[in-house]
């Protein structure tokens, strides 16, 4: 079942919409949101013919806008949909549901059919909400910030001797599968020497530290010579064993001013990237890219990039991006960026503005322009913040660009809920305002009313 079909009144189960109050932001939130174009899109996404009945996009596409918005793994989001039903109306159920409408790997499953076109749909489809909602105009896309930040992935601090220490554990697990018969596995050894090396860093006896280091590193060696000497056929026809081998050789070829360094075993594609930051020298993960409008902050496109480019080399894709996405409001204007993208690839019609220290020679309107170039850094603050940028727990290249792509949209969606929560309550204020106005009126013409029917009944009084 891609789309879920309006099912007739049942009267054994709690309807929604006599539960909730439509008027809540989140229900208008869903509301705004053009629900029929996304399944137009993911359609080709699923099959007839094959498997269980499959869940409505609506359904899978509202969850991972949820948990984007609030911030919550899979299973804390599952859990907390059936105690919600503003969630569940926001996911397009008609009746209060008490059974978890997925299991929490569905969501994994789901997220590695989408491919970048379909990441682009969904982050567009925040901007179409965003123009009905009013957060934004169509006179926006006409002032654009763009700025990089980096993406931290989930792994450890890298270090060489950890990164020994894992490839011998991936060796010999792999051995074991094949009934490799290995001279010695070294597990427990190079777990000694892993923690004997921290505490000579930590002592700062180096030369001691050096040479545990050595030492863990021939263990690997023999240990890796040992499985291909006893391998069978089997073995070096695996996939993963082919992969195994390449990081074996790139982990123990490398020294300390190699380029493309291997800095995590199961993330392999792990840049080192130096931002300049006092309190964190290095970053471990892949640069992205956000452009987002000048006056609001709404993000229009998010980008990620591997290889750890130059700045200015990326734009002309992060722009063409955001043309895409914003190409049925109108055309770019201008662009405003910070020092880092001089000498910059984009060759389009938009004008780009490198924001530099001076200010002096500007006129007063580009003054202004030129200091709202920082509102994309708070943009990037609240995607670390509360979105899941700060640190991507999905797996592989294609996870990096899932997690920025849908924290750009949590963020966006946030922003729409707040645009829409803060009329909804104004909106009650002034209702009440005017029903207060309304009893003191009644209540005072009621009493004058009474003196005047008085004063005619008793007119010596």
């Amino acid at each position: 079942m891609i789309k879920k079909e309006i099912s007739e009144p049942n009267l054994f189960k709690l309807s929604l919409r006599n539960l909730l109050n439509l008027s809540h932001p989140l229900c208008r939130l869903a509301n705004s949101i053009s629900w029929d174009d996304l399944h137009e899109s993911f359609k080709v996404l699923y099959s007839k013919d094959m498997g269980r009945p499959a869940k409505s996009v609506r359904l899978m596409v509202g969850l991972h806008y949820l948990k984007y918005m609030k911030d919550l793994s899979d299973e804390v989001l599952v859990e907390q949909w059936i105690e919600n039903p503003y969630w569940q109306y926001f996911s397009g159920e008609e009746y209060f549901q008490t059974e978890f409408p997925i299991h929490p790997t569905s969501m994994t499953k789901w997220r590695n059919r989408l491919k970048d076109s379909h990441l682009q749909e969904l982050l567009e489809t925040t901007i179409k909400s965003g123009l009905k909602t009013k957060t934004i105009k169509e006179s926006s896309i006409k002032k654009v910030n763009v700025d990089t930040t980096v993406q931290e992935k989930n792994i450890t601090f890298p270090t060489d001797v950890k990164l020994y220490y894992r490839l011998i554990q991936h060796l010999v697990r792999k051995g074991k599968f094949y009934d490799i018969p290995m001279k010695q596995n070294y597990e427990r050894s190079g777990k000694t020497l892993l923690r004997r090396h921290g505490g000579y860093v930590h002592a700062r006896q180096m030369k001691r530290a050096r040479r545990v280091k050595s030492k863990l590193r021939t263990s690997l060696g023999r240990l890796y010579r040992d499985i291909l000497r006893k391998a069978t056929p089997e073995l070096l026809m695996d996939k993963d064993f082919k992969v195994l081998r390449e990081l074996v050789e790139r982990g123990m070829s490398q020294t300390r001013t190699s380029k493309h360094k291997l800095y995590s075993v199961h993330e392999p594609h792990v840049e080192c990237i130096c931002k300049g930051k006092a309190h964190k020298r290095y970053e471990f993960g892949n640069k992205v890219r956000f452009a987002g409008t000048s006056k609001e902050g709404f993000i229009l496109s998010a980008v990620a990039f591997h290889g750890n480019p130059y700045d200015g080399h990326t734009l002309q894709e992060t722009l063409r991006q955001t043309e895409s996405n914003t190409r049925s409001i109108g055309e770019l204007g201008e662009v405003y960026v910070d020092l880092g993208y001089r000498g910059h690839d984009y060759d389009g019609e938009a004008e780009i503005h490198i924001v530099g220290r001076s200010r002096n020679r500007l006129t007063r309107s580009q003054r202004k322009w030129y200091n709202r170039r920082s509102v994309i850094e708070a943009d990037i603050g609240h995607m670390k913040g509360e979105h899941r940028l700060d640190r991507n727990y999905l797996k592989g290249k294609d996870g990096d660009s899932l997690n920025t792509v849908f924290s750009a949209c949590g963020y966006n969606l946030r922003m729409i809920y707040r645009r829409i929560a803060s009329t909804f309550f104004v909106s009650i204020i002034f209702i009440k305002k005017m029903l207060n106005l309304m009893k003191y009126y009644i209540k005072n013409v009621q009493f004058e009313q009474c003196l005047d029917s008085y004063s005619k009944s008793y007119p010596s009084m």
